[in-house]
């Protein structure tokens, strides 16, 4: 949808973004969005030839933007799409296992415009549970965007609600692996502290004293002077919880720079994300009660990095 809009004289000299947020009744962010996505143009008049706008232009009285509004999808729509990377690790009539690449979230969200574990599913011909809100199918739990590994999704809604109540439970039993700065001491040990939203930022979280409990088990499989590779069990499932624990210890997880990673170190790595991999997950099946196990290797840029902390060459 087109729509075109005169410059009145008291917006002549006003930045784009301000007077086509005016001009429209919208916000001057969604206006930029529009203007940078290269939606809107402007003439001397209605006739006359159109170019682009920037959004720090001085609008001139007179002059005729042409806007093209287009159709913003629901951010909660599952999107149908061949998520690259994705793969099936085991395939039963009652779940899914899958290795989850890298930038890759489990279901849509505000804000969220990149793939989804649901929508490749989907792109995949899979047909999985229907329980829970609809853009949340199957979901039993979750992986952060910068996680890579195993995940199990539920395709039929007994094992929805078997799965779910097993990881609420705590009963499943979920491996990490992780790289991280310096050598812990101890070697082997427990993680007990709570975790909570950071107080200066909405979008990190940080262990505080009222926070949710929160108890990580690790133990060091390999030292490299520089890094260690450590095994991790999650006894809880919070957000960020292993990459907040470890920082909160002054070892936080190698490239991992929200949470005060060395970047000096990141970039010899070649890392451009945490070293954080979901490595093993073991839970009873949802039918017979059998023990399920699958595990996933390491993608390519968590191995590239691997085997350079073990060559030395870091």
């Amino acid at each position: 949808m087109s729509e075109q809009f005169v410059v009145p004289e008291e917006l002549g000299g006003a930045r784009a973004d301000a007077g086509l947020a005016k001009l429209m009744d919208i916000s001057r962010s969604a206006a930029a969005l529009l203007i940078a996505e290269g939606n809107v143009t402007v003439s001397a008049s209605a006739a006359g030839k159109s170019a682009a706008v920037g959004k720090s232009a001085k609008l001139l009285a007179g002059s005729v933007l042409e806007v093209t509004v287009p159709e913003r999808r629901d951010p909660l729509e599952v999107v149908e799409e061949v998520v690259e990377g994705l793969k099936i690790l085991l395939d039963d009539e009652d779940f899914v296992v899958i290795d989850k690449p890298v930038g890759v979230a489990a279901h849509p969200s505000p804000g969220w415009v990149g793939p989804t574990v649901v929508g490749g599913l989907a792109g995949a011909g899979y047909r999985i549970s229907t329980s829970g809100a609809p853009e949340r199918a199957g979901i039993v739990h979750r992986l952060d965007v910068g996680t890579s590994g195993v995940m199990v999704v539920a395709k039929t809604e007994h094992a929805y609600t078997v799965l779910k109540r097993a990881f609420k439970e705590r009963t499943v039993d979920k491996v990490y692996h992780a790289v991280v700065q310096g050598l812990p001491d101890p070697l082997e040990g427990t993680i007990d502290a709570p975790i909570g939203r950071h107080p200066g930022h909405d979008w990190r979280f940080a262990v505080i004293e009222d926070g949710r409990p929160s108890v990580t088990h690790y133990e060091v499989l390999e030292a490299y002077g520089k890094a260690t590779l450590v095994e991790i069990h999650l006894e809880t499932g919070r957000t960020h919880q292993i990459r907040v624990h470890f920082s909160a210890l002054r070892h936080p997880c190698a490239g991992d720079l929200t949470y005060g990673a060395d970047p000096r170190l990141a970039a010899n790595l070649g890392l451009t994300r945490q070293w954080l991999h979901a490595r093993q997950l073991g839970f009873n099946h949802p039918r017979t009660g059998e023990w399920v196990e699958v595990t996933s290797q390491y993608p390519e840029d968590l191995q590239y990095a691997l085997e350079l902390l073990e060559s030395g060459n870091a």
